[in-house]
């Protein structure tokens, strides 16, 4: 990681993804099974993955039921 401007709870979700395989679209983790790997609430999940989105480390992909995320970087 590059960029040094992430929080500590955006590292955390990116290195819990790292850790799930989540690195293409076939490979897509939803925000629970994020959640469940890095031990961390639902909401700070969600905030972490949508600056995590903005910063272009992640892309999130809508499905029926639920989004999934993957890596970009």
């Amino acid at each position: 990681m590059a960029d040094e401007t992430l929080t500590p709870n955006a590292k955390k979700v990116y290195e819990a993804m790292k850790k799930l395989g989540a690195t293409s679209e076939d490979k897509l983790k939803t925000a629970d099974d994020i959640m469940k790997a890095a031990s961390m609430g639902k909401g700070i999940v969600n905030n972490a993955l949508q600056e995590l989105i903005n910063k272009g480390y992640v892309k999130r992909i809508a499905r029926q039921k639920s989004a999934g995320y993957y890596l970009l970087k």
